[in-house]
């Protein structure tokens, strides 16, 4: 047996209670994880709610990504050994004691970085990765604008574009966390309670625009997002507010500027391997030479993953919610 974090109905924080589990078996092309620690995300508050579709198969409870020992290995697993360390993307179940990680969605946990970092990792470096890499094809000497300095992704994104030598523009609704923002790299930090973003994101770029930006508001930020785009650039929306909305196409095509909405758990398993492998080929070398980290405001144990929500939910954060197991053991 082993323990998890599991809910019956949808609601408040308190609907999550760690309980007694049967210990999770390895598909032929999965690993089984004795999980150190696991990571909170705001898909993880959307599915307690009831407002986030659980993809088909998915192992059951909450969890998307985890840091911790390989105890098991599928009969068609190659280039993975028990006892390695690895942080993983998975579907879910990552609350637990215990959970399954397919192969090709484990990363190995860069030197000098402890557990309760690595489980900070997965999620954020592959959304950024994907998105501003992958899609937008961000690249040196471009300017990017970043919305949610303040979450994990946000956190980690101005980080990886510092890094690879993009100017970075970004929002947040706190001036603890647009100094956060500018100590991690942005060079523009605007508090959008205080301030037009799209007026200091045009004054930054001489009235250029910027060549990407990672979304995370949705439809409220649709018209405003545009005005901020350069010719050629591209929007991409990872969450916020959906619904129908309008906007004006022919300013789209005049720009020849492009728009993405993607969700990165339910995307199938050869475009997740195929972010992995980037995030390691491009990411974790970044993250090994300490230039970019994780950021991580708060840990608690696993049987407090109510608390966990409560404080995410609060806004109050700067950076990444986790999650530590009672078998966690600190890396030597």
């Amino acid at each position: 047996m082993s323990s998890a974090i599991r809910f019956t109905h949808p609601g408040p924080p308190d609907v999550l209670r760690l309980v007694r589990v049967e210990r999770p078996e390895p598909g032929p092309r999965d690993v089984r994880i004795e999980v150190a620690a696991a990571g909170v995300n705001n898909a993880d508050l959307l599915e307690r709610r009831g407002h986030y579709p659980v993809p088909p198969n998915a192992p059951p409870g909450l969890g998307l990504e985890v840091a911790g020992i390989i105890t098991a290995l599928g009969s068609e697993v190659t280039g993975w050994r028990l006892g390695d360390e690895v942080c993983a993307l998975v579907a879910g179940g990552g609350y637990a004691e215990e959970a399954i990680a397919p192969a090709a969605q484990l990363i190995p946990v860069p030197a000098g970085l402890s557990m309760i970092e690595a489980a900070a990792l997965p999620e954020v470096a592959c959304t950024v990765y994907s998105n501003l890499a992958m899609i937008a094809g961000l690249r040196a000497g471009q300017a990017v604008l970043i919305h949610g300095a303040g979450g994990g992704i946000g956190s980690f994104a101005i980080q990886w574009a510092t890094a690879i030598g993009a100017r970075v523009i970004t929002t947040a609704g706190s001036e603890a966390k647009t100094r956060a923002a500018v100590e991690l790299g942005a060079t523009e930090a605007v508090n959008y309670r205080l301030a037009d973003f799209v007026a200091a994101t045009l004054d930054a770029t001489d009235g250029r625009g910027v060549d990407a930006i990672l979304d995370i508001v949705g439809t409220t930020y649709l018209r405003r997002n545009m005005e901020c785009l350069a010719d050629d650039g591209h929007l991409v929306i990872i969450g916020g507010a959906v619904g129908p909305v309008t906007f004006d196409l022919g300013e789209l095509l005049a720009r020849r500027a492009s728009i993405s909405a993607t969700i990165l758990r339910s995307r199938p398993a050869h475009q997740k391997a195929a972010i992995v492998a980037g995030v390691i080929r491009d990411v974790i070398p970044l993250v090994a030479a300490g230039r970019i980290r994780a950021v991580v405001d708060t840990v608690f144990p696993l049987a407090e993953a109510a608390l966990a929500h409560e404080l995410l939910e609060s806004g109050r954060t700067v950076g990444k919610v986790v999650l530590e197991t009672p078998r966690h053991r600190p890396r030597r």
